[in-house]
């Protein structure tokens, strides 16, 4: 689908119809935002309007469950949607402007500065640490030991995070990011979803927890930051390449500032929505032996010296696996714009100041959309049957314009670290059960045990 910049007067078109749910039931949807909005698309169809009160109070919400709405939602390359819902405007209050977060005009100056830095060629030249970390992380563990598979990997994705491109030891420090990020997102979601807030200026106790997070994260990027201007030679590739960003259109390079905002947003796309799909990917090969198997062997057809970066075209199957980890665990449930004037949505009409939600996790999971949607079967996504499957139907990293920056870096270090375990261990999976929970990103809601065997 080619996206569309929007032309023609959208007033003729039915406004999205209100959802029929009761006010507890779409509240409880909303606050467990993954898998609520299936709820909400199972009642009201694909296209529904939420209201909780007067607009004043809290804009109405506009739940989206279809690929063609994700398409007129995120696939536009106008500025009648953009970041400037409360979710990330709560974010920038926190911890700052990022890619993420950051409305159109300010957002696109930085992407124009950043872009280079994620291309495929280039994530080739910091990504290998991935798969030592896996080596060292394997290598401590004992054979026949159980081990917690989310524990494990977020261990894994922060020693390779900060080996790979921040140039500092994490494994001393990780107490400044996992918690800090964890305290932070869920102070934003809260405030976020909740339709009376406290005013700003009232210090309330999450509100200092929440800044107090902020504060640490901020000090550990501005550690990274000066760490590298006072050390040239320092191995660090993604914070040399924020420092020798240049918008080609003005010219301008990041302020320090600037720069300590999108290492916290690198820091969670890089440690904990990794952590997550690699969690949820080792945990689905251990309970289907057979797939982990053809993992392996594509890992020994490599050769003994394991896999490097060049080597992750050949692990296609590999790949194959986490794409369908992504398709039934997206760490990222939903996205959210909000509408600067009325657009069309799957045919409907979404009003100026209404909050658009798109359910990756529901159109992911869609039976209507994918056959037997809830089984773990990597070859969905096989040569030939991905060709069948729409762009707006599988978009675990976003789409359009504003798509995840670094989703080339993510899928090489995700390889790298599935393939680097499952070639050196087998993993035999102890619950039948994922642990979900969603704070703001999707991560294990306990841990996920698991016996290792080494080969």
């Amino acid at each position: 689908m080619v996206a569309t910049h929007e032309t023609t007067d959208v007033s003729a078109l039915p406004l999205a119809p209100e959802n029929p749910l009761s006010y507890r039931q779409k509240m409880h949807a909303l606050r467990n935002f993954h898998t609520g909005i299936e709820q909400l698309r199972d009642a009201g169809g694909p296209v529904s309007r939420v209201e909780f009160g007067p607009k004043w109070l809290m804009p109405p919400m506009v739940v989206v469950a279809s690929p063609r709405g994700g398409r007129d939602m995120l696939g536009r390359r106008d500025a009648f949607v953009d970041k400037t819902a409360s979710v990330h405007l709560e974010l920038r209050k926190l911890l700052g402007g990022n890619l993420f977060s950051l409305p159109h005009a300010e957002w696109l100056p930085r992407r124009r500065s950043l872009q280079h830095v994620f291309t495929k060629k280039h994530v080739l030249e910091f990504g290998g640490h991935m798969a030592d970390a896996a080596r060292a992380i394997c290598d401590s563990w004992d054979d026949c030991a159980q081990i917690d598979l989310d524990g494990q990997c977020r261990l894994l994705t922060l020693r390779a995070l900060g080996r790979s491109v921040l140039g500092i030891d994490l494994d001393e420090r990780s107490e400044q990011i996992a918690q800090p990020l964890q305290v932070a997102l869920s102070y934003v979601a809260d405030r976020a979803m909740s339709p009376l807030r406290a005013p700003s200026w009232l210090p309330t106790p999450a509100r200092r927890r929440a800044r107090n997070a902020s504060k640490t994260l901020h000090a550990l990027a501005r550690d990274i930051l000066t760490a590298c201007r006072r050390d040239p030679g320092r191995d660090a590739p993604l914070v040399r390449a924020l420092m020798e960003a240049v918008d080609p259109d003005t010219g301008r390079s990041l302020s320090d500032d600037e720069i300590c905002d999108e290492l916290i947003v690198f820091m969670l796309a890089g440690h904990d929505t990794t952590a997550t799909t690699l969690t949820y990917a080792l945990w689905q090969l251990g309970r289907h032996r057979h797939l982990q198997d053809r993992v392996r062997a594509e890992v020994y057809a490599l050769g003994p010296d394991g896999p490097t970066p060049e080597d992750v075209p050949r692990l296609t199957y590999t790949t194959q696996v986490l794409h369908e980890a992504l398709r039934l665990c997206p760490p990222g449930a939903a996205l959210t714009r909000s509408a600067i004037r009325d657009i069309d949505v799957d045919g409907y009409r979404v009003e100026a100041g209404s909050l658009v939600a798109f359910g990756i996790w529901a159109v992911q999971r869609d039976p209507a959309l994918w056959p037997d949607p809830l089984t773990f079967d990597p070859e969905r996504f096989g040569p030939d049957r991905a060709k069948q499957i729409e762009r707006y139907q599988y978009l675990p990293f976003g789409a359009g314009p504003r798509s995840c920056i670094g989703d080339h870096f993510a899928m090489l270090e995700a390889t790298l670290a599935l393939a680097t375990i499952i070639g050196r261990c087998e993993i035999g999976s102890l619950t039948d059960d994922f642990p979900v929970a969603v704070p703001f990103t999707v991560v294990a809601g306990e841990p996920v045990l698991a016996i290792v065997v080494k080969r």
